[in-house]
């Protein structure tokens, strides 16, 4: 988060916004927070300190099991360092949460962001297959379209 936050220092943050899925949106969450910018997220981790604690260790890709990486008890504390029990001004937040979502809890998703722009999906996945759906309503609210 030290790197992000550098990288972006100049950047107007009255007029920014930041976008995450999944982990993304726990980090989307933080910044919006530290930064108070809007921010849309897309399925977010609400508790991925929690979440990623069993799996400490060899771990592979998702996406390509060939490769590899060693995932470390010390992201896990800097995980949970980084929650947010709360947000402070749920007007700033869209939200698109799928019930379907295989990998989180829907209603940990939506309880965390109380007040905010939220489209609660009755099906979809983790991954938002119909994420084009979700993309112009998404751009509007953060007044980027």
């Amino acid at each position: 988060m030290q790197d992000t936050l550098q990288a972006v220092d100049s950047w107007p943050k009255h007029s920014m916004a930041v976008v995450g899925s999944s982990l993304g949106g726990f980090y989307a969450t933080w910044l919006a927070e530290k930064w108070g910018c809007k921010a849309a997220l897309l399925n977010p981790a609400v508790f991925p300190a929690r979440d990623l604690a069993n799996h400490i260790g060899h771990q592979t890709h998702w996406h390509d099991p060939s490769q590899d990486f060693y995932f470390d008890a010390t992201y896990v504390r800097e995980l949970a360092n980084l929650e947010i029990s709360a947000i402070t001004r749920p007007e700033r937040y869209f939200a698109v949460i799928a019930k379907g979502d295989e990998v989180l809890d829907w209603r940990e998703m939506h309880a965390h962001y109380p007040g905010a722009h939220i489209t609660l999906l009755p099906a979809s996945d983790h991954g938002l297959s119909d994420f084009d759906q979700h993309l112009g309503p998404m751009l509007d609210f953060l007044n980027l379209g």
